[in-house]
């Protein structure tokens, strides 16, 4: 996790000692009541007994990775109690007032982010706090995001089945205005300006400046200003044994990141992108003319610069079983090629007939098959 100053920090076990004002273990029904006590422990429903057992511990996610939306359980309690002991935001309320804002850098948005909004909607309202402008501030060389800006609600909105029914939204916060920030005036922004009710991070989050502040420091900081902290594993990669990545990162034990998602679409492995993503990735592009739309009697092809690309391709090379999307139509099967300067089209010309070329531009979705090595 990048904190505020951009530093890189290596993970730290932050053992099972810890103050919090509201932890809940994943696979129970119990929530465990606000306390203002130092130190609070999590209720942890034993399946083999009636009697609730008790543990210092953190939030685990692992009990809710193989199952399916409808099988997630969600705490009949909410936080929302808690708003009563909030101080008023300084300004108007933020749309985030009274939410439940989940605390990452949610590039890929993979499915530890997607454990982030769970665990939010089980409390609340839930939100993801993303930071915009930071590779301006820290420095950064451009580089093209894993979904496209434009794609990111889509994105959001197939976590709802997730989350309780409910999409999770995203609050931006410009990056200039908190970057020097110590993790309690960061923390105080959160409570007082933003009207925040409770964050969820994982157990790895570093924030304030120069990453001054561990997860251990949220919880206490939100005891100190009435907020809810819920603090989670990391979701592990199952292949990490076998892969070793980033082997050279100090910040890599394995779990699931937007950089293994980034080397895996490097590598042109689809079938691994989708497992960290949780979804195909799909791949946006801006036509802004049919010029290069050419036919035979039974394909139809198309060319378009990689200029034309919204977000970060896979690796060059030949792609079958493809799925080509225009909107809200039904999907076309194509195969993709991508190159140095150009990713070029080809459909079955009876499947590629039907669709309205009218428009000057248009933007379409790729979502990949594999590549043909």
């Amino acid at each position: 996790m990048l904190a505020f100053g951009g530093s890189r920090i290596s993970h730290q076990n932050l053992g099972s000692r810890f103050c919090s004002t509201g932890i809940f273990h994943l696979s129970s029904f119990t929530v465990k009541p606000p306390s203002s006590a130092a130190a609070t422990v999590a209720a942890i429903v034993d399946n083999n007994s009636h009697n609730p057992r008790f543990h210092p511990r953190f939030v685990s996610s692992s009990s809710l990775q193989s199952k399916s939306p409808g099988d997630i359980p969600f705490p009949p309690v909410s936080f929302s109690q808690r708003e009563d002991e909030h101080e008023k935001p300084s300004e108007a309320l933020s749309s985030v007032a009274g939410g439940i804002v989940a605390l990452g850098k949610f590039d890929a948005l993979h499915i530890g982010h997607r454990e982030l909004a769970i665990q939010a909607s089980k409390v609340g309202t839930p939100y993801l706090l993303s930071f915009v402008g930071m590779a301006e501030v820290l420095g950064w060389d451009p580089r093209p995001p894993v979904v496209a800006q434009c794609d990111r609600e889509r994105v959001l909105s197939s976590w709802a089945p997730y989350c309780g029914n409910v999409a999770p939204k995203e609050f931006q916060v410009q990056f200039m205005s908190v970057r020097h920030l110590s993790p309690r005036q960061f923390v105080e922004k959160l409570a007082r300006e933003l009207g925040v009710c409770g964050v969820v991070a994982g157990e790895n989050y570093r924030f304030g400046y120069k990453a001054a502040g561990d997860a251990s420091e949220l919880v206490r900081l939100c005891d100190e200003f009435g907020m809810g902290a819920y603090i989670i594993n990391s979701v592990m990669d199952r292949h990490q044994d076998a892969r070793n990545m980033n082997r050279l990162d100090l910040k890599d034990r394995g779990q699931v990141s937007s950089t293994r998602v980034r080397q895996a679409l490097a590598e042109g492995d689809m079938k691994y992108v989708s497992e960290l993503l949780g979804r195909p990735h799909r791949l946006l592009l801006t036509i802004k003319d049919w010029e290069s739309l050419t036919s035979t009697s039974s394909t139809q092809r198309m060319s378009a610069p990689r200029s034309s690309l919204l977000n970060l391709p896979p690796k060059d090379g030949f792609y079958e079983n493809c799925s080509l999307l225009f909107g809200e139509q039904n999907a076309v099967i194509c195969r993709v090629s991508i190159d140095t300067s150009h990713i070029h089209l080809e459909m079955d010309r009876v499947d590629f007939c039907d669709n309205d070329y009218s428009q000057k531009s248009q933007v379409l979705g790729i979502e990949f098959g594999e590549l043909k090595r």
